[in-house]
Order: structure tokens, then C-alpha cells, then sequence
């Protein structure tokens, strides 16, 4: 009687339970669905009910079920909950001294759900060796040592620009990228925070033109005269990969977001604020006061005590993270370009700012 009556509807539910597994592990579980396979499950065990089971039968099935439920049930009300930002920052960090400090402060924010930072080339600096990725990667590495975040993906990205416009740089960053965008739910962008050259994140794009639409890019790069909608690309991000630049705004349904350096030039800390913030704190804090310590600018020579420092990438981190602190408008591409409307930020609030960012490090537990 058991293998003519009972077994079927026992391995029923069984496959009915393992179905709603597999939806989460492939991605494409949403609660109706989950609702709906539940019911299934609960239909179903009220049939067997009128069968009669047996005590031992009915035990070791109700455990079964109540333990994947509250599994299920747990996953599917996480990912209601979880209304971080997903995001990615990819960054050149052994560049210059604000990538380090931008990077700390995403970290730092609670509505940011960081999925990986990748490194970025940076090829055109005096400074620039033969593997510039490879050095942005190494300080990504401590950073993360440092703040106790080692479970964050490293991904490396690629050491050398695009050639064309047809064939990526590809690297484990530009797959990863592809990855992730392909990993969320329908209903969620990836965040791309592009602190440097443009590489990995052109080359995600001409790897798996699908993600497009998956994609929110925030790029950090060239100049831009809000009053007459006129560009000058010859900056230092957009001149360490022009063609990925020319990449993303010739992309139609990229969603784009620039903050330029016409704008982020202003978010300029002190080192006196620097010092007073940091200063004898051990680790990461004493990471930060030594790389602006020991790093020689080689652009300018005003300023030779480097009592203050452009913040540039800092600049992206806190608007993306407080919106309301940096005001957008929508412009049209530069007309070499693919006619489009992206946005730009225009104006920042400065001071809330520098107050924000030093509010969140010195807030920070790990």
C-alpha cells in the first residue's frame, strides 16, 4: 500500500520543495512564484492527509517541509529586504591618492551592497610601469585586509587599453561584470562605478551586448561646460582608454551617469583635517595619511607640502550615496558621438560632503 499510494505523493512534494531550490538557484525566483509553489505544497500534503498516514510518516514529512520553508521563506523575504545598491567600483587606485579614500567610503556605506571591485589599467601616468593593474590590484588587496572585507571579489582587470571599437580588453573584471549583470533579477541594475579608464566595463559591454540594458554606469572623466554643452575629453581617466570612452557614449541604451572633473575638482580635503581625523587610528587610517604622505604628484608643482588634495573620486562615492547632495542635469552627447541624452552632475555640495564623508569613517565597524 505505502509504494502504490504513499511513495508518489511523498516524492510529489519532495519535487515540489526541490523546484522552489532550483528557482533561487538559478535567479529567476520571484515571491509569486514562491507563493505560488508553496500552496502547491500545502494543496497537496491536505490530500495526503485524507489518506490516513501514519504517525512516523507524517513526522518525518512535516520536518522535511518545514525546514525548506523556512529556508525559502527566509531567501525570498531577504531579497525583499535587501534594498542596498548593487554595485561594482572599478577603480585605478595605485593611480593617485583619492582612489584609496572613495574606496574606504563605499565600504563605509550601509545602502551600498558591494559586489566586487575590479582593478584598472592606467598606462599613460610618468609614473605608469609595465603591469598598472597589477599595482591598483595589490592596494585593493590591502584595503580590503585592512577593513576586515576580504569576501568581496577582487576581480583583475585588464593591463592594456582597447584597440578598436569592435574587440574588448577582456579580463576576469570584464567577466565578471557580465556575471554579476546577468545575476540580478529583472528588476535591478548593476551599478558600475568607474573611478578610472574605461576598459573593463566597454569590454563587458562589447563581451555580451545583453547586459546593456542591465547596466547603470556612473564614469568619473573628462570636462564639461554645462552653459554651452561642450566636452573636452582631454582628461586623465578618458585619455588612458579614449576608445572605451567613445564606447560608452556611442552605446544607445546605456544608462549613463558622468561626473566630470569639471565638477568633482572641487571636493578638496585638507591635510590638516586629514591628520586630525586619522591620525594615530592604526590600520586603514594609517594607510590613508601614508599613501598621502609618500605619494609624489607629478601633474603640478603648487603646493609642494600637499596641504590639501582633490577628492575627485570621493566626489562620485558621496553623490551616488547621497543623491541629494549633487544636483544633475541631462545633456546631449558630444556630436562626434551617438545622438543621446545622458546625465551629468553640475554641482555638488561640498562642504556636506567632506562632513558626510568624515561622519561614515569615523562611524565605521566592521
Amino acid at each position: 500500500m505505502f509504494n502504490l499510494f504513499v511513495r508518489p505523493r511523498v516524492e510529489s512534494i519532495i519535487n515540489s520543495v526541490n523546484y522552489t531550490f532550483d528557482c533561487i538557484k538559478t535567479n529567476t525566483n520571484t515571491v509569486y512564484q514562491y507563493r505560488k509553489h508553496m500552496q502547491n505544497i500545502n494543496n497537496t500534503f491536505k490530500k495526503e492527509k485524507a489518506l490516513h498516514f501514519n504517525k512516523v510518516i507524517k513526522s518525518a514529512l512535516l520536518q522535511y517541509i518545514f525546514i525548506s520553508v523556512a529556508f525559502v521563506n527566509a531567501t525570498v523575504v531577504g531579497q525583499e529586504l535587501d534594498q542596498r545598491l548593487p554595485l561594482i567600483i572599478d577603480a585605478d587606485t595605485a593611480n593617485e591618492v583619492d582612489d584609496l579614500y572613495a574606496i574606504v567610503r563605499a565600504i563605509t556605506e550601509p545602502t551600498f551592497n558591494i559586489l566586487g571591485i575590479t582593478s584598472a589599467q592606467f598606462h599613460t601616468s610618468p609614473l605608469a610601469t609595465d603591469n598598472t593593474v597589477q599595482e591598483s590590484q595589490e592596494i585593493n588587496e590591502t584595503i580590503l585586509q585592512l577593513m576586515g572585507q576580504e569576501s568581496i571579489p577582487l576581480p583583475l582587470g585588464s593591463n592594456v587599453p582597447l584597440q578598436n571599437n569592435t574587440n574588448p580588453a577582456s579580463s576576469p573584471a570584464s567577466n565578471f561584470i557580465v556575471k554579476m549583470a546577468h545575476q540580478l533579477p529583472v528588476n535591478q541594475k548593476l551599478n558600475v562605478v568607474v573611478l578610472g579608464s574605461c576598459t573593463n566595463i566597454a569590454s563587458a559591454i562589447l563581451e555580451d551586448p545583453s547586459i546593456i540594458k542591465k547596466l547603470k554606469v556612473h564614469y568619473l572623466g573628462f570636462w564639461h561646460d554645462v552653459d554651452t554643452n561642450t566636452y573636452n575629453k582631454k582628461e586623465f581617466n578618458s585619455g588612458n582608454d579614449p576608445i572605451a570612452v567613445e564606447v560608452l557614449l556611442n552605446t544607445k541604451d546605456l544608462d549613463l551617469t558622468i561626473m566630470t572633473a569639471t565638477t568633482s575638482q572641487h571636493l578638496v580635503f585638507t591635510k590638516a583635517e586629514v591628520d586630525l581625523n586619522l591620525k594615530n587610528k592604526d590600520g586603514i587610517s594609517d594607510y590613508l595619511i601614508n599613501r598621502w604622505e609618500t605619494y609624489q604628484r607629478w601633474w603640478t608643482k603648487d603646493d609642494p607640502e600637499k596641504n590639501s588634495w582633490i577628492m575627485w573620486d570621493v566626489a562620485i562615492i558621496e553623490a551616488l550615496a547621497n543623491p541629494e547632495l549633487s544636483k544633475t542635469k541631462s545633456f546631449l552627447t558630444p556630436p562626434e558621438n551617438t545622438q543621446r541624452v545622458i546625465d551629468i552632475h553640475t554641482k555638488i555640495e561640498v562642504d556636506k560632503m567632506t562632513a558626510d564623508f568624515w561622519k561614515s569613517l569615523n562611524n565605521y565597524k566592521h
